[in-house]
């Protein structure tokens, strides 16, 4: 494992979190609480420090599994949570980091993002809450999540945010443009989700025969279109080219992509399987050559650029 500076900070953490959205259940086909105590087992075993969750992963079953597994085993690691945007007014932020910490059997978490902006609900309420509960020891540090530049500045008129975390991989790049210069030259962390496009960079898709069913929450969305699948034929192929060169799962690479990116402090990836989650390890140490970075970087923007019109 490979560990990065945390904002302006002097905390280190592992450039792999390990996101709980899956152990929730809801949204994802649940294994087992067992099953994922057992993957946070592993990734504790593995290096990874920093682990991500929110109230709103299965209603707090997220937070209650990952706080049951890590009892005990609190210090030297970096736990971020979410306070969920229909819980935005004061009074419900609070009421909302006092029901995360006690599924964490927590005292305190060390991040604290708002999961989603509001806007029927003033920013500044929300910060200058936030504010409060950071200087009462509840939260160390404050972040936004799936915020643009202009929220992300308007936030920081209240206070200082430490850590952003937006989707980022080879089929969201939206950040990259101006989010991501604006997050480097604020020392402001990006700790990016979805890494490998809810499972649509790991090939299975694409040459894997995978179909989902009419039920799953992916089914509607944008990548998963059986049009817009087709149209992501090309990345797909680019990187099974290099990949089968490096001996690689597809997944590896999409991930060490994102490290050859200048701005990324942390990518969350989330599993309940233990290879899969050997395997995302292993991607922060793939070096993947230049030529293959500028092949990948051209055919994504020409894929997106597709699928966009």
């Amino acid at each position: 494992m490979e560990y990065s500076i945390f904002g302006k900070t002097d905390r280190k953490i592992s450039r792999i979190s390990f996101g709980c959205w899956e152990m929730g259940g809801t949204q994802w086909e649940l294994t087992s609480d067992e099953t994922n105590t057992q993957a946070i087992y592993k990734a504790l075993d593995l290096g990874i420090t920093s682990f991500d969750t929110a109230e709103g992963y299965g209603d707090g079953h997220s937070e209650e599994v990952l706080g049951k597994a890590l009892l005990g085993k609190r210090q030297e690691l970096f736990i971020a949570t979410k306070v969920a945007p229909k819980h935005l007014r004061a009074a419900d932020v609070r009421s909302s980091i006092t029901a995360s910490l006690k599924r964490l059997q927590m005292d305190y978490v060390d991040l604290y993002y708002i999961h989603w902006p509001n806007i029927e609900i003033p920013l500044e309420e929300t910060m200058q809450e936030m504010l409060k509960i950071q200087k009462e020891g509840l939260i160390r540090y404050i972040g936004v999540s799936n915020f643009s530049l202009v929220q992300i500045k308007e936030a920081l008129q209240y206070g200082r945010i430490e850590a952003i975390q937006p989707e980022y991989s080879l089929l969201h790049r939206g950040i990259e443009a101006e989010i991501l210069p604006f997050c480097r030259s604020e020392s402001i962390s990006v700790m990016s989700y979805s890494s490998i496009a809810k499972g649509i960079l790991t090939g299975g898709f694409h040459f894997g025969g995978i179909k989902l069913k009419e039920t799953d929450f992916r089914a509607p969305r944008r990548l998963f279109l059986p049009n817009h699948i087709e149209k992501e034929k090309p990345l797909l192929n680019v990187m099974k080219e290099i990949a089968d060169r490096m001996g690689i799962p597809l997944s590896q690479l999409a991930i060490s992509w994102l490290f050859h990116k200048p701005g990324l402090t942390s990518a969350l990836v989330g599993t309940q399987s233990e290879k899969h989650l050997r395997e995302n390890i292993d991607a922060v140490t793939v070096k993947i050559a230049p030529a293959d970075m500028a092949a990948l970087d051209k055919v994504s923007a020409e894929v997106l650029t597709a699928i966009d019109r």
